[in-house]
């Protein structure tokens, strides 16, 4: 079971209401392509068929998604526990400088807010799941060990 947050949920369900309403347009280019004569070396053909293919595995990718997630915000969590959704404040153990991080199920790929997104999957996300303020954790990234100390949470 994975765990999203409600507008994480919403945006699937965009993503995957827009690639399901792209269907025919999909066929279309396939029918037009299809039309112009040899398939072999028809590469609008081949192209459409590709992007067929990568739009009808993402649908399923994300009707998976969808059928296994539940919405984080629906469980009841302790104030002072890191769960998804939570914006924490930490504080490098070694230089001592501190970060906003958010723990999300996933990435937005937006970098303009002040706090950086991490995954649950990710080393930083999993070790800040379930861990509560004042309690350092050990996070172990490619290029080494880093600890941080849990100083608040702020949503």
């Amino acid at each position: 079971m994975e765990f999203v947050t409600q507008q994480e949920k919403d945006r699937l369900e965009e993503r995957l209401s827009a690639l399901i309403a792209n269907r025919p347009a999909i066929v279309t280019r396939i029918a037009e392509a299809r039309a112009q004569g040899d398939l072999k070396e028809n590469a609008d053909y081949h192209a459409a068929r590709d992007d067929q293919g990568l739009e009808e595995a993402e649908i399923r990718r994300l009707e998976k998604r969808l059928q296994q997630a539940q919405v984080a915000d629906d469980i009841e969590v302790p104030e002072d526990m890191v769960f998804l959704g939570a914006v924490v404040r930490l504080k490098d153990i070694d230089d001592g400088t501190d970060d906003l991080y958010k723990l999300v199920g996933e990435s937005s790929g937006s970098f303009d807010s002040d706090e950086i997104e991490v995954t649950t999957q990710s080393p930083m996300g999993e070790s800040l799941m379930k861990s509560r303020v004042g309690e350092t954790v050990r996070v172990d990234l490619p290029r080494g060990p880093k600890r941080y100390e849990i100083m608040e949470i702020l949503a």
